[in-house]
């Protein structure tokens, strides 16, 4: 979609809205900021236009250089319950150890969060719906941009040799809750499926997500 330029990052592609003010969905490890500025850069545009970093999760690889551009100036929002998350020390993986605590640890913890709500509507591509699908981490959202059919799923759904199923369960807080959410991106009206680690899908992307639910 011309509207959306992708950003190879190591271990993650960000995605930047070429909008009069640019939207970032996620932002790659700690220290990939100089990356993104290049980046933008080559599309003409800067970090300068960047209005808010939207993190689809909490993981090092989707928020790990929110804390260097929220120093910046530039507003990061995230699901309370990842925010939270991020939030853990070591300390806390060791007492309480689980993969969410683990991950969040690894994570720079921003400053300040700017609060992602399920169902919120972001001014982004014509209203953009924040979904909360947690189970892949607790504050897990998905993005709808309804006008141009397009959703944003993060990690909730890989595809790996082009083939799409369901969040990866090694990396997963709660893999099976993770897989019910599925449901809730079948009842949408699909054309393209925007992942956080594979090129995107633009055929049958409806049909794909009816068949992932009718699993669960």
């Amino acid at each position: 979609m011309r509207d959306i330029g992708t950003i190879l990052l190591t271990r993650v592609r960000a995605h930047v809205i070429l909008e009069p003010e640019l939207t970032l969905i996620d932002c790659g490890l700690a220290g990939s900021t100089r990356a993104i500025g290049r980046a933008l850069a080559s599309l003409g545009r800067s970090m300068d236009e960047v209005a808010r970093v939207i993190c689809t999760h909490g993981h090092p690889d989707h928020a790990g250089s929110a804390r260097e551009l929220g120093r910046a100036g530039v507003p990061i929002l995230m699901h309370a319950a990842d925010a939270l998350g991020i939030r853990s020390c070591w300390v806390d993986v060791l007492r309480r150890p689980s993969r969410a605590r683990l991950f969040a640890a690894m994570t720079p913890n921003p400053a300040e969060i700017q609060p992602l709500e399920d169902g919120q509507v972001l001014p982004v591509l014509g209203g953009l719906e924040v979904i909360h699908t947690p189970g892949h981490t607790p504050g897990s959202v998905c993005l709808y941009g309804a006008r141009d059919r397009v959703l944003f799923v993060g990690d909730m759904l890989q595809a790996p040799s082009g083939r799409v199923t369901f969040a990866n369960g090694v990396c997963s807080e709660d893999i099976a809750t993770a897989r019910r959410q599925v449901r809730r991106l079948a009842s949408l009206d699909v054309k393209t499926i925007v992942f956080s680690h594979y090129p995107p899908l633009t055929d049958r992307a409806r049909p794909i997500l009816e068949g992932l639910a009718a699993q669960v």
